[in-house]
């Protein structure tokens, strides 16, 4: 990969215009500039009636386009709201022709003037006056478009290296202004959730990042070390077990919407920091839960597009409620004929190594990690329209209420759309010795090599001895929610700044082998 500090021959042309702007008191970074309009404004403003005597508009932006010949230039002005044509005129500018001459594509300029309609038929600013914002350095890897003899548009060069278009986000956004609405739905996403747990009653908190003990799910943390305190210290990767606190406090109803942490390989729907937004109210069970999040999501979707049948990677979705229920064993059953109740790990095992797993890989397997296999491989899969899987094994399931009706089960449910968990809830767990039974087992795998069970935190269980009412919680994962409202394929799409090795890395290991 090219060194960021390089200079090209474009690069140094460049420069030598900033040089030459400098010498004649042009700074090449202004301070401010007022604007009257937007693009889009600028181009609503204008009424065929007006004749050439079109309303004067002061607009600022990227030059998208620029067009030299000879005393005129046309250019194409690109602001947050879209593009709108320029014409500057050497004889009407006068002095300021040096700076027109001396611009590039991508430098940001001020402009002001008259709208009129060319003969062409397009809405523009002749423009009177125009102030260099910021000169553009390096130009942007925007490529150039051919137009096929069939209608068919084919882009050559340009910045289409997935993995370039990650590290360098803001020349993407720059070149694809079509992205950013991806970010502006996660942004509505983010606000509906809001606005529907406010409107319940629910207060928003906030709940540390920096734990001397993680917990809260089953995964590996990143680590680091307060100097003060002399301690580890650990990323979080989940909330739950501090927003249960808050429950015992007396919060009936709290939420948080932040990033949690965890030290894990990345692929499709992983990245190592993400966002989660989860919930709990006391006096309340799963299936209470359960309502809620089918009543946020249908109300989501109905809100950010429109309607609630969508086509999503080829398949049709409705997300018109009720949605269908299944529960983990019968669903298992139903699709291989297993009965992971009664079925023996090594008939399990077997189940596995026929689908194509490695043997020695399954041979690590057991309890709920043997499960949680068998269950990728034979339910899940099927989980296209919205679903809720309910009543996990107890195994898989170490903060979750055993079920009222059979004590080998949790109550418990996950949402699957398109074969994505989007969801995870539980009737919390709330007998302080269960739970510490619980978590003693939980070290007794770790103590067998499973690293990512659970330590053993022994202030929450302390603090359910206080007393935690009966409480339905959930954690709802942001980003796999936006990557389904925005027909994405990959958890990086919908993450502005998603993890990456260090630039100019020639360790070729994937995250998947190191995590």
């Amino acid at each position: 990969m090219t060194d960021p500090g390089e200079r090209t021959y474009v690069e140094e042309a460049r420069r030598d215009k900033r040089a030459r702007l400098e010498a004649i008191a042009i700074t090449p970074f202004a301070y401010r500039y007022a604007r009257t309009h937007l693009a889009a404004e600028a181009l609503l403003a204008w009424d065929d009636a007006l004749g050439d005597h079109g309303p004067t508009v002061s607009v600022a932006g990227r030059l998208a386009a620029l067009r030299s010949q000879g005393k005129t230039v046309f250019a194409h002005l690109e602001d947050v709201s879209g593009r709108i044509q320029l014409y500057f005129k050497r004889d009407v500018l006068a002095a300021a022709w040096s700076l027109v001459e001396l611009l590039d594509l991508d430098d940001h300029v001020g402009v002001s003037g008259r709208l009129f309609r060319t003969r062409a038929g397009e809405v523009t600013i002749w423009v009177e006056r125009v102030e260099l914002l910021t000169k553009s350095l390096r130009p942007l890897p925007r490529g150039k478009t051919e137009t096929l003899p069939d209608g068919r548009t084919v882009l050559h060069g340009g910045l289409t290296d997935p993995e370039l278009r990650y590290r360098q986000r803001y020349a993407d956004f720059a070149v694809h202004p079509e992205l950013r609405q991806i970010f502006r739905i996660r942004a509505r996403v983010i606000a509906f959730a809001r606005r529907f747990l406010d409107d319940r009653g629910f207060l928003e908190v906030e709940t540390p990042v920096l734990q001397p003990l993680y917990g809260g799910a089953a995964a590996r943390p990143f680590t680091t070390r307060h100097r003060a305190l002399d301690m580890p210290l650990y990323l979080r990767i989940a909330d739950e077990l501090y927003l249960k606190r808050l429950i015992v406090g007396g919060f009936e109803r709290v939420y948080e919407i932040g990033h949690d942490f965890r030290n894990e390989g990345m692929d499709r729907t992983h990245n190592p920091e993400f966002t989660m937004l989860e919930w709990y109210q006391a006096y309340a069970d799963y299936i209470d839960v359960l309502e809620m999040v089918q009543e946020l999501l249908s109300g989501m979707v109905q809100e950010c597009l429109g309607g609630l049948q969508h086509e999503r990677h080829g398949v049709r979705l409705d997300f018109t409620p009720p949605y269908r229920r299944v529960s983990f064993v019968a669903g298992i059953r139903e699709v291989c004929g297993l009965d992971v109740l009664t079925a023996s790990e090594d008939v399990l095992r077997s189940f596995l190594t026929g689908r194509g797993e490695p043997p020695d890989a399954v041979r690590a397997l057991s309890g709920g990690r043997l499960l949680d296999e068998v269950f990728k491989h034979s339910l899940e899969p099927t989980l296209v329209q919205p679903t809720f899987v309910l009543d996990y094994p107890k195994a898989l399931s170490p903060l979750a209420k055993p079920h009222r009706d059979d004590a080998r089960l949790t109550e418990r449910f996950e949402l699957f759309v398109n074969g994505t968990e989007l969801a995870n809830a539980f009737s919390e767990l709330n007998d302080p010795d269960d739970q510490r039974a619980r978590f003693e087992d939980q070290v007794r795998q770790r103590d067998a090599g499973d690293e990512e069970a659970h330590q053993l935190d022994a202030d929450y269980v302390r603090a359910l001895e206080y007393g935690m009412p009966p409480t339905g919680g959930v954690g709802i994962g942001v980003d796999r929610l936006v990557m389904l409202l925005t027909d994405q394929s990959s958890i990086r799409d919908v993450i502005l700044f998603p993890a990456m090795r260090p630039e100019g890395d020639r360790h070729r290991a994937t995250a998947a082998d190191e995590g």
